[in-house]
């Protein structure tokens, strides 16, 4: 697998689902065009800009100029930054001011941000008026190649991670990579773990591609639309088959039951961003897969190897202050979205690309790794 020779024109990625059918439209400097897009989709809606305060100094100007341009009114709402907004009183206040600026079922919002903007935004729009469109405009790695596609939207619980939520589809998703250029260094490299995660799952080609060619994708050479492409490709076809998450879908939770539990245990602080939440999780997931005599311990080492390389913490000693002991772990591992009935369910691996999903996972089994892997 190699990445484009020629490039930057703009890749667009469908994903399939029949009368909710949209567009995932990949490129460098797309942000001008958005309100064209948006007008060419909704004729005569008027628009609502989510943001946080973060991406707001860097891209909510330019955004509101694409909008007028088309002749778009819009109006803005803008939260304080981090998994600290993805909390019941901030989507209040944000369903409260979408009432408030008056915007109609006929009208939109605008997801301008990362992770949790675009799951606080997408739930609101799933509630106000009992649903308006939302268009997802992805500001980090992380969005671009993940949260922002699929339609899963929400906020956390103190019980977990994104235990309040809807399925919402967004009508358009634009990832403008020139907007990854403002992301700090850790932001990117936890965004990146995102990425990882597809070829860990499924596509051994791709990971291989990975370890010879991040290094251009973090300097913002042709690899880098090439892989989120690929990401966002692979996330469409999962979710077409499986929406809902009843079946499929959950592998592309490969990492997140350990990975939420560390991030709930620190507090979704910026001790462990999720992205470096799933890096973790995500090698204890091929650990405990090498520990059940699933895949090689050499495919776990491979996976860590090049997850270390790109910066990304491998083991819990690396967080600051440390982890949670195995009793909270455990509660919160009992919280997974994916338990049914009380028995956990996990997605482990047979190999590099070959992730799969556990059922009836031993509780026991689990508390004795954990013992040994946060230790």
């Amino acid at each position: 697998m190699n990445a484009p020779l020629k490039a930057r024109e703009p890749i667009t990625v469908p994903v399939a689902l029949g009368n909710r059918a949209y567009e995932i439209v990949i490129g460098r400097g797309l942000l001008g065009s958005l309100g064209g897009a948006i007008k060419a989709l909704r004729p005569g809606a008027r628009a609502v800009v989510v943001t946080d305060e973060n991406v707001a100094a860097h891209h909510l100007a330019a955004t509101e100029a694409a909008l007028t341009a088309a002749g778009i009114a819009s109006s803005r709402i803008v939260v304080a930054p981090g998994e600290g907004s993805k909390t019941v009183a901030t989507f209040e206040r944000v369903c409260e001011d979408i009432i408030a600026a008056r915007i109609e079922r006929g009208d939109l919002a605008v997801a301008l941000g990362g992770g949790v903007i675009g799951d606080l935004t997408g739930f609101a729009a799933s509630c106000v008026r009992r649903g308006i469109d939302f268009v997802q405009v992805p500001t980090s790695l992380l969005a671009q190649v993940d949260s922002s596609v699929g339609g899963k939207t929400g906020i956390n619980s103190r019980h977990g991670k994104n235990l309040i939520g809807a399925f919402h589809q967004p009508v358009l998703v634009v990832a403008d990579t020139a907007l990854l250029d403002t992301l700090p260094v850790r932001e990117f490299r936890a965004g990146y773990a995102e990425v990882a995660k597809y070829g860990l799952l499924g596509d051994a080609a791709f990971f291989a591609w990975l370890e010879a060619n991040w290094q251009d994708m973090f300097a913002g050479g042709p690899a880098r639309e090439h892989a989120i492409a690929v990401c966002c490709r692979a996330k469409a076809g999962i979710v077409a088959r499986d929406e809902r998450e009843t079946g499929e879908r959950a592998l592309l939770n490969l990492g997140h039951t350990f990975g939420h539990a560390l991030e709930a245990g620190c507090g979704f602080s910026q001790r462990l961003l999720h992205g470096e939440a799933v890096a973790l999780g995500m090698v204890m997931a091929f650990d405990f897969s090498a520990r059940k005599g699933l895949c090689s311990a050499a495919d776990a080492a491979r996976a860590r190897a090049h997850l270390a390389a790109v910066g990304l913490p491998t083991h819990v000693k690396q967080v600051p202050g440390g982890v949670p002991g195995v009793d909270a772990l455990m509660d919160l591992i009992a919280q997974d979205k994916k338990v049914k009935r009380g028995a956990l369910t996990f997605i482990l691996v047979r190999g590099i690309g070959q992730a799969f999903i556990e059922h009836n996972v031993d509780a026991a089994e689990v508390r004795a790794f954990l013992s040994g892997a946060v230790a």
